[in-house]
């Protein structure tokens, strides 16, 4: 018998590996360990036949055993550390959510809720009353609604409002978002028809009031939440369209996107329409989103006149489309948060990394710095420097967030080695390359995670 053959007579049987694994690593559902130890001892014949090992233990497979039950048990979606900057980053799940809004969805899911049960009348009651009261406070509108995403809010209002019939809306506002979603395709999944006015630089009201016929059911606006048109360029704001839209009584729709409870330009930053000057405007209905710049769970929030609201709310589709308990709570919780402007400030994650000073910035990369340094990790250089942040999620497309981060220099990874071994590793730690350096942007990284960006660096070590 050769050399191989005796290391392949070693690899247990699938059956008894398994009952190995199921000893050491106890409580996880059979499956895992009869996948395991298939996948283990498939690897180890192939690693043996093509000559790459030259030895084979017990103890070594059931170690590599191991490694891969814990691969393969792990949750699929799971916690990462956002080290790229971006503060509402739409892949990596947009905003992080207060701990009032996280004790709430634990609390509701825990136990059974009066999701559709009016507890002073003992009758039932509709899921929207927990936040509706609570969306009119904040935005000044008469009503509210919500469904499960902004996407879904557009599509409803406008299926509600405008089948069958036009929408006027200017060139320049015909936007694509991620996963590309375009409103021109959402319109007409909503059974209505397009009517383009303007040019992609510049739109006048004479454009829209051209464009009115006996078959316009709305005008719309859709603010361009993820890009900028700057130079040659007008555009005819909300108030105007209402003005227009009264005279031939035609409502107007503004999709917001990002919609934003907070004057971001009180603190410094670029100005972006908060959802309640566009409801003071008169603009008849308005859409955005809950999970971007708002920081709550993902929700398509409509607000505005009540008459129309109650009709979208009546529509069929808003069963398909309905909010679910666990949004519901975690939603209303951020709501609260906002009836103290201050107190959102202060406890909404996604609002303090926008809001978070250069000098904080700075003080945080500088205390990352000295952990990593600490950690003395063979191989590698860590410099702080300064940086450009953006926020992400289709918000404030040309607001820069100055910023510090810890530049990193390894003698064995290039930059683009070094964003592949850390978002691969445990924990998963994504950062981002510029200028041929891989940068760990401390502006969205929780400083109680500053430990396990440390640990992640340890076990590339480990595993070099």
């Amino acid at each position: 018998m050769n050399e191989k053959s005796k290391l392949l007579a070693k690899i247990p049987a699938v059956h008894v590996l398994a009952e190995r694994l199921a000893k050491s690593t106890p409580g996880l559902p059979k499956v895992f360990y009869t996948r395991t130890a298939r996948l283990t001892t498939e690897r180890l014949r192939k690693e043996i036949i093509e000559g790459r090992k030259a030895s084979l233990s017990e103890e070594e497979v059931l170690r590599l055993a191991e490694g891969i039950l814990a691969e393969e048990s792990r949750p699929h979606l799971r916690p990462v550390v956002n080290a790229t900057g971006v503060v509402v980053h739409t892949n990596l799940g947009r905003s992080p959510l207060a701990e009032e809004a996280l004790e709430e969805i634990v609390a509701v899911a825990r136990r059974y809720s009066n999701l559709e049960y009016r507890l002073s009348e003992g009758r039932r009651g509709s899921r929207y009353e927990h936040v509706v009261g609570l969306l009119r406070e904040l935005t000044g509108a008469e009503e509210a609604l919500v469904v499960n995403n902004n996407a879904a809010a557009v599509l409803i209002t406008l299926n509600t409002l405008a089948k069958d019939k036009e929408v006027i809306v200017s060139r320049g506002e015909l936007v694509e978002i991620g996963g590309s979603f375009r409103m021109p395709e959402v319109m007409a999944w909503a059974g209505c028809r397009l009517r383009e006015v303007g040019t992609t630089n510049r739109t006048h009201l004479k454009d829209y009031e051209a464009a009115i016929n006996e078959n316009t059911a709305l005008l719309m606006k859709v603010h361009r939440s993820n890009f900028a048109v700057v130079g040659f360029a007008k555009e005819v704001s909300g108030k105007e369209l209402v003005e227009l839209g009264r005279r031939y009584g035609i409502p107007v729709v503004e999709d917001l996107g990002s919609g934003c409870l907070v004057d971001f330009s009180r603190y410094g930053l670029r100005k972006e329409p908060t959802v309640q000057e566009i409801v003071r405007t008169g603009v008849e209905v308005v859409t955005f989103s809950g999970d971007k710049l708002l920081g709550a769970p993902q929700a398509g929030i409509i607000v505005g006149r009540k008459e129309l609201v109650e009709r979208i709310r009546q529509n069929p589709l808003n069963r398909a489309l309905r909010i679910d308990k666990l949004t519901l709570a975690g939603l209303e919780a951020t709501l609260r948060l906002y009836l103290d402007e201050n107190l959102a400030l202060e406890r909404i994650p996604t609002l303090r990394m926008i809001f978070l000073s250069t000098e904080e910035a700075k003080r945080r990369a500088q205390r990352l710095k000295r952990m990593l340094v600490k950690a003395s990790l063979p191989g590698f250089k860590f410099e702080v420097v300064p940086t450009v942040c953006r926020t992400g999620g289709g918000a404030l497309p040309i607001a820069d967030l100055d910023s510090f981060a810890v530049a990193v220099e390894s003698e064995k990874f290039s930059p683009e080695e070094l964003h592949e071994k850390l978002r691969t590793g445990d924990p998963p730690v994504v950062g981002r390359i510029e200028e041929d350096r891989f940068l760990l942007e401390v502006r969205t990284v929780f400083p109680e995670e500053f430990p396990l960006v440390v640990e992640a660096f340890r076990r590339l070590c480990e595993n070099a």
